[in-house]
């Protein structure tokens, strides 16, 4: 128990440490809110209805893009920022820090938590502003909108720590990652109707998390009527919650022993052959 607590609060404090510097850090910032004024901008310029309902698309892309922004910390910059620290060797200094792998993940989480939390509100309140976008109507939509969030963070914060665990170096991550995470966002109902899509393209999308989130943050941004625009007719939000807890459990069962075996599998001559190798192709050393 005492090992337990002390990872806990050495990864909050590591998080904590992580938090300032990424505030610090215009750089890193100006990606992160290029991704919500990309996403005012595709919404700024739909003015139809969504099929068949009263509902703008614009708020249906607003809803969409909130799932994603979610879905691309977890799936896309987590992975990235994991296989960029293991080839700058914070695994292998992990190896001689006792419980160094959980608060290694505690400080992960706790930084892709407040950056997700902190872009979806940022994108919420710029949409209702600037674009008349959609937002909870009362308690029964906020508390939706909490555990859609949290679920959905559950559901691909370890996934994309098990993701960035077996990537094999920064150059190639988001080539590998870029182009799946891509083809879900025109399949899962995100940008347009998931209706619009051949119904084996519907289904291949409902095995994966982001047309789930999507579904469920729908549920809490757009009024009741809207749920006629969904493939079944309704928001499902039973079925949201059991494959978001599903791709939750799978994760977490995935990400510790992965890191862990890759923190094993780390020595010095593997890290100075990855760098030696980097240079050779011309790419800069971490």
């Amino acid at each position: 128990m005492t090992n337990r607590t002390n990872s806990w609060r050495a990864g909050l404090q590591r998080g904590g440490i992580e938090l300032r510097h990424l505030l610090r850090n215009g750089k890193e910032m100006s990606g992160h809110l290029t991704n919500v004024a990309v996403a005012l901008l595709v919404a700024a310029y739909l003015g139809d209805d969504v099929p068949g309902t009263s509902t703008p698309m614009t708020h249906l892309v607003l809803a969409g893009f909130a799932a994603y922004l979610l879905f691309q910390v977890g799936l896309i910059n987590l992975p990235q920022i994991l296989v960029t620290e293991r080839e700058e060797g914070a695994l292998l200094r992990l190896r001689a820090t006792p419980g160094g792998i959980p608060a290694y993940l505690v400080a992960k989480c706790l930084l892709v938590v407040v950056l997700a939390v902190g872009s979806l509100a940022l994108l919420l309140v710029a949409g209702a502003l600037l674009a008349d976008g959609p937002l909870p109507h009362g308690p029964g939509d906020w508390l939706t909108l909490l555990w859609v969030t949290t679920l959905g963070l559950l559901a691909v914060v370890p996934l994309g720590a098990a993701i960035g665990a077996v990537l094999p170096n920064p150059r190639e991550a988001l080539a590998l990652i870029m182009l799946p995470t891509m083809g879900l966002l025109l399949t899962s109902g995100t940008v347009f109707p998931s209706t619009a899509l051949p119904v084996p393209v519907q289904q291949v999308a409902a095995v994966f998390p982001l047309k789930w989130m999507a579904q469920g943050l729908r549920s809490a941004l757009l009024p009741d009527s809207a749920r006629t625009a969904e493939a079944a007719g309704a928001w499902e939000l039973p079925m949201v919650a059991l494959v978001l807890t599903a791709w939750a459990v799978l994760g977490f069962l995935l990400a510790v022993p992965l890191l862990r075996r890759a923190a094993r599998r780390e020595s010095g001559s593997r890290l100075t052959a990855r760098h030696r190798k980097a240079a050779q192709s011309g790419a800069p050393a971490a």
